[in-house]
């Protein structure tokens, strides 16, 4: 199976960047790893101690990120509900940097259930945003209670825009933080800020990672089986990947659900519009089967 990485030193130095974000984060909180068959997965836990009343909060980042990345939204999150967050296998970060070649949305789905399993007591509301999206819907984990998909993948294929790609080239050919700032400034909302430490991150990852692919859409009959549980859609009204005109008829068509659209948001709503994801986590908790907050 391919490695993420261009090799052993990059991966430590990826691994080193983001050991020191959360060596320096000051909300108290748990980091493991756990023994999967997709490789050693680490996970981070935050906030108060679970009960059997709420599930718990358990976030899987998109495509490039991790934990290290999103400690803000873990913060945030952590702040009212017991919050797992893990590094997805196969992604820059802390968990294995291998991924299989074929199969990998019921290979990741797989890896999901396993690491719900060893990561949380209970039920778990699992919000994957992006290719962690498609991730949570590949999962049949008995104990997901609810589902939280946020611009997520697996449910139409992304667009990829002209100017994307010519922004992205030059930031993987030579990349710099103003290349990767650029990449992310398509990312956000017309006139959004890019956060400095995600240029860095981005940097990084650009010098040191392969690029990846993004997953196809799901199967429709596996998609139907997800309606078995609550789930929540949202999208970023200037979404380029993911707009809400080609998420919301998908969602609805295969999930039974009706699109939430932040309208001041792009695609990296972990970043833009983080008070409006603690909102939707709480609706989405809301929803869940025996919820008694």
């Amino acid at each position: 199976m391919p490695s993420i990485y261009r090799d052993a030193v990059r991966q430590q130095r990826v691994r080193n960047w983001c050991l020191e974000r959360l060596g320096e984060w000051d909300v108290p909180h748990l980091r493991q790893e756990v023994p999967t068959a997709a490789g050693v997965t680490s996970a981070i836990t935050a906030g108060p101690d679970p009960t059997a009343a709420v599930p718990t909060v358990v976030l899987v980042p998109g495509t490039n990120t991790n934990g290290a990345v999103y400690r803000h939204i873990a913060r945030a999150l952590a702040a009212h509900w017991s919050t797992v967050v893990l590094d997805v296998p196969g992604q820059p970060g802390l968990s294995s940097d291998v991924r299989p070649r074929r199969g990998r949305s019921a290979w990741y789905g797989q890896w999901l259930t396993e690491a719900l399993e060893q990561t949380v007591r209970g039920p778990a509301l699992a919000v994957g945003h992006s290719l962690g999206g498609a991730i949570v819907l590949a999962s049949a984990s008995p104990q997901i209670a609810g589902r939280l998909l946020l611009s997520s993948a697996g449910l139409v294929r992304l667009l990829v825009p002209p100017a994307v790609v010519a922004a992205t080239v030059p930031w993987l050919a030579r990349p710099t933080m103003p290349r990767a700032a650029r990449v992310l400034r398509h990312m956000v909302a017309p006139g959004g800020r890019v956060p400095a430490e995600l240029a860095e991150w981005m940097t990084v990852v650009a010098r040191c990672c392969h690029s990846s692919l993004a997953p196809p859409p799901l199967p429709p009959a596996l998609l139907a089986d997800r309606q078995s549980v609550p789930c929540l859609v949202a999208t970023g009204r200037h979404d380029v990947f993911l707009p809400p005109r080609r998420v919301g008829p998908a969602a609805h068509r295969h999930l039974g659900t009706t699109l939430h659209v932040l309208d001041s948001s792009g695609h990296l709503l972990l970043d833009e519009a983080p008070d409006d994801i603690v909102t939707l986590v709480g609706r989405a908790i809301a929803a869940c089967p025996g919820d008694g907050e």
